[in-house]
């Protein structure tokens, strides 16, 4: 099973990252861009048995950073004809 885990920073977190990337979109051309926040994805391949638990767990303990930082976890649906 794919699993993606959507990390981002907390409400009222500086975004050092995503300012970088507003002002070089700025410096682009792009105008009304108002602000830029970061994350990553983080994607899994998963045996169908791990629960949602586990999967909690694994974003606590690692794969985000509880303190600044908010997971979103999203199971994939299966894709036709995948092996």
């Amino acid at each position: 099973m794919k699993v993606h885990v959507h990390v981002s920073l907390k409400p009222g977190v500086l975004d050092p990252q995503g300012r970088a990337i507003h002002h070089a979109l700025e410096g682009l051309g792009f105008d009304g861009v108002n602000d830029v926040r970061a994350g990553r994805l983080i994607e899994l391949d998963v045996d169908d048995n791990v629960s949602d638990e586990a999967l909690d767990d694994m974003c606590r303990k690692l794969l985000a950073n509880m303190v600044i930082e908010n997971y979103r976890i999203e199971k994939l649906p299966e894709t036709v004809g995948a092996a």
